[in-house]
C-alpha cells in the first residue's frame, strides 16, 4: 500500500496536519509514541495556548487524545529511523518495517539530545543511527552501541547477532540484553576517535575501547541523517513560507522549522503544511 501522506511526529504540528488530511479523506499513516508529546506532557503550566487559559501539559495532551479518538485517527507507535526519496514517493523504515507514501511531513520536533564528541565527524565513517540499515556491514566485527531507550533493546539484540562483540552503553548503565556477546560498560561514552574511520571510543574514566563501528540508538535522529539530502538552516529544517523543504513532496512543521518553540506556532504550521500537501497531491495525481 502507498499512503497519500506519512506524518512523522504526533505532537501539535502532526495532530493539526492529521486532522486536516483526515477531513479531506486522505489515506495517511501517522508515526509517534502512544503517550503523545513527552515535551508537552512534562510541562507544569501552559498559559499561552489560545482559548484554554492556564492548563497543564498533561491536561492538554488529554484534549489532544480525546480529539484523536473523536476523529478515529490511528497512530502507529513505531520509530522512523530512515526515510528515502525515490522521486515521486518515499519509503520509511520504522521498527524494521517498510512503508511507502506519496508525501511526508516531518513534525517530530527538534533533537535536544547532546551528541557525543566525534559523532557528526564520523557519520558515515563508522557512526550509524539505524541498526537494520547498516548492521550487516559489521558482521563478525566489534561494536559500541549507545541505547538511549529500552524500546531499542531489540535493535541491540539484532546487532549482537551480527557482530562478534558488542559493548553496550546506556544512560544509567543498567540496561541488559540476553545475548552472551554483549558487555555492559560501567562508564559513559564521551568521545569517538579514529583517523579515516572509527577506531576506538573513549569513556568518562579515560579508558579506551577499540571498535569497528558505533551505533547510536536514541529517540532523536539528526534530520539530515533521517532523510539524506535534506537542506538545513542551522539545526532546523530549511522551509519556505509554505513549509516546503528542498525535497519535492516533503514538508516540515513545528519546532524543527525554528523558533518560536510554541504550541500555537506548531499547530498553525501543521495546518498550512497539510493544505500544501493536499495541493501537491492534487497536482501530481492530475499531471
Amino acid at each position: 500500500m502507498i499512503y497519500d501522506a506519512a506524518i512523522v511526529g504526533n505532537g501539535p504540528a502532526g495532530l493539526s496536519a492529521a486532522t486536516v488530511l483526515k477531513a479531506r479523506g486522505k489515506n495517511i499513516i501517522w508515526f509517534g509514541p502512544k503517550e503523545m508529546s513527552s515535551k508537552i506532557e512534562k510541562a507544569e503550566k501552559i498559559s499561552n495556548y489560545p482559548g484554554l487559559g492556564t492548563i497543564t501539559g498533561h491536561e492538554l495532551n488529554e484534549h489532544f487524545r480525546d480529539h484523536i479518538k473523536e476523529l478515529d485517527i490511528g497512530i502507529t507507535n513505531k520509530f522512523v529511523s530512515k526515510i528515502s526519496d525515490f522521486g515521486g514517493h518515499f519509503t520509511l523504515l520504522a521498527d524494521n518495517e517498510m512503508y511507502e507514501a506519496k508525501t511526508v511531513l516531518l513534525a517530530a520536533g527538534i533533537a535536544v539530545a547532546k551528541g557525543f564528541d566525534g559523532e557528526k565527524e564520523y557519520l558515515g565513517r563508522g557512526v550509524s543511527y539505524c541498526a537494520t540499515c547498516d548492521g550487516m556491514f559489521y558482521k563478525g566485527k566489534t561494536l559500541a552501541v549507545y541505547c538511549g531507550d529500552k524500546n531499542f533493546i531489540p535493535e541491540v539484540s539484532y546487532l549482537a547477532n551480527i557482530a562478534e562483540k558488542v559493548y553496550l552503553f546506556s544512560p544509567d548503565g543498567k540496561m541488559t540484553v540476553p545475548e552472551n556477546n554483549v558487555e555492559i560498560i560501567d562508564g559513559r561514552l564521551v568521545k569517538i576517535l579514529g583517523e579515516k574511520r572509527i577506531e576506538k571510543v573513549e569513556l568518562s574514566n579515560n579508558k579506551e575501547i577499540a571498535v569497528d563501528g558505533v551505533f547510536i540508538l536514541r529517540n532523536a535522529i539528526p534530520p539530515e541523517e533521517l532523510l539524506p539530502g535534506l537542506e538545513l538552516d542551522g539545526p532546523h529544517v530549511a522551509v519556505n513560507r509554505q513549509l516546503h523543504t528542498n525535497i519535492e513532496g516533503c514538508f516540515a512543521a513545528g519546532d524543527n522549522t525554528g523558533r518560536p518553540y510554541q504550541i500555537a506556532k506548531a499547530v498553525g504550521e501543521g495546518n498550512v503544511a497539510a493544505h500544501e500537501m493536499l495541493e501537491y497531491l492534487a497536482k501530481t495525481t492530475n499531471s
